[in-house]
Order: structure tokens, then C-alpha cells, then sequence
């Protein structure tokens, strides 16, 4: 019994000390791993071919999902990455927001990521889909700007509110709504018509490693940041 007492408690502790490794790794395993999967599908992307990925969220969001009454609600979540509500929202963020430069932080962090945007996309030229779109759009199709724009500005967001926000159940709520208009506003471009799933989660990638680069070197010089979190 003392044996199996100390395998458990090997057991768990070997647990604790790999939980505490990723956590204190997080940043760079989030680095690594989104890197990887961009890596992957511009590889894939680089062949000329539709993916089998894209070929399945066409047949789920585009076939089966689309109608009448479900279109509106995408094309209001597509929205939400536009400049006009960007615009607005940031300008709530400098006004309410704590720090010394709330809103030039949001700024920096938009003008960066569409510049990274913009030059992605020049350099792998990939073609929309073309024949069910919803909706006009120009310009090359990888990765998706709208998604690249969601993740780094709602994901900003969502740094800010981990560290500023009162521990409460609305820190986890905010987080949370930001994490799903996220998702919805990669979705939505599927669904639209105007991007590929592989688009969608390529900008999701290239985000998330330029987040951790902004939240861990570019932000500090605009907002005090909470050192118990880092």
C-alpha cells in the first residue's frame, strides 16, 4: 500500500511540475506551437490545392449552415472587425482603458498586424474563393486580415482585462465574450464566402505569435503592466 502511495504521489507530483513547466513556458509553447500550424498550412497552400480542411468548412458553414436568418448574425460579427467599429472601440479604450497610453497601445497594435497583414499576403498571392461569395471583397486571400485584426485586437483586450479587471467572475466573463468574437469573426468570413478555414486559422497563427511579441515588448511602454501576472 505504501508502494502505491508513492507511485500516486510521484505520480502527481510529476503532474504539478509539468503544469507549472507549461505555465511558466506558456509564451514560448504558444510561440511554437502557432508557428507550426502556419507553417503547416502555408506549405499546403504554397501546392496550389484546396485543402481538405477548407473543402470540410465549406460543406459545414457555406452548404449546411447558410440561410436567411443566419446571415445577418455573421455579417454583423464580420463587422466587428471593420475599421469603423475598430475605430470606435479604440477610442473607448483611450478614454476608460488604465495606463499612460491606452489608446496609442490599440493603435500600434492595429497598424502593426495589418502591416503584417498586407505584407503576407503579397508574398503568397493566394486567390479568394471564388463563385459563393455573400459579400465584395478585394485583395489576396492568405491569411484572412479580418481574423488577424480580431485576434490581435480583441486578444489585446483580453490581456488588458486579465491584468487590470478586479478578480471576479466578469474578468472570466469579459475574456470569455472576446474569445468568442474571435471565433465568430474567423467563422464568419467562411461562412461568407470570402475566405478559406486554412485563411482563417493562418491569421489566427500569425496573431497570436505577433500578440506575444506586442504584450511582452511593445505594451509595456504604453500600459502599467501587472507585474504578479507576468
Amino acid at each position: 500500500m505504501s508502494r502505491r502511495s508513492d507511485i500516486a504521489q510521484g505520480a502527481r507530483d510529476v503532474s504539478h511540475g509539468a503544469l507549472g513547466l507549461l505555465r511558466e513556458n506558456l509564451r514560448v509553447v504558444t510561440v511554437l506551437v502557432a508557428a507550426l500550424v502556419f507553417v503547416l498550412l502555408l506549405g499546403e497552400v504554397a501546392e496550389g490545392e484546396i485543402m481538405r480542411l477548407d473543402t470540410l468548412a465549406y460543406e459545414l458553414f457555406v452548404e449546411r449552415l447558410r440561410s436567411d436568418a443566419v446571415t445577418p448574425v455573421m455579417e454583423a460579427f464580420t463587422s466587428l472587425a471593420s475599421v469603423v467599429v475598430l475605430a470606435v472601440l479604440a477610442a473607448v479604450i483611450a478614454a476608460l482603458a488604465p495606463g499612460k497610453a491606452p489608446g496609442w497601445c490599440v493603435t500600434f497594435n492595429l497598424v502593426g498586424v495589418v502591416a503584417l497583414n498586407q505584407l503576407l499576403k503579397v508574398i503568397v498571392q493566394r486567390p479568394r474563393p471564388d463563385g459563393f461569395r455573400l459579400i465584395s471583397e478585394t485583395g489576396y486571400s492568405f491569411p484572412s486580415g479580418h481574423s488577424m485584426v480580431a485576434m490581435a485586437f480583441f486578444g489585446l483586450l483580453i490581456w488588458m482585462v486579465w491584468r487590470y479587471h478586479r478578480r471576479d467572475v466578469m474578468r472570466v466573463v469579459w475574456c470569455v465574450v472576446f474569445g468568442l468574437v474571435i471565433v465568430m469573426v474567423g467563422v464568419s468570413r467562411i461562412y461568407l464566402g470570402v475566405h478559406y478555414a486554412s485563411d482563417v486559422i493562418a491569421g489566427f497563427c500569425v496573431s497570436l505569435v505577433w500578440l506575444v511579441f506586442y504584450t511582452r515588448v511593445v505594451a509595456p511602454a504604453f500600459v502599467a503592466v501587472d507585474r504578479e501576472h507576468e
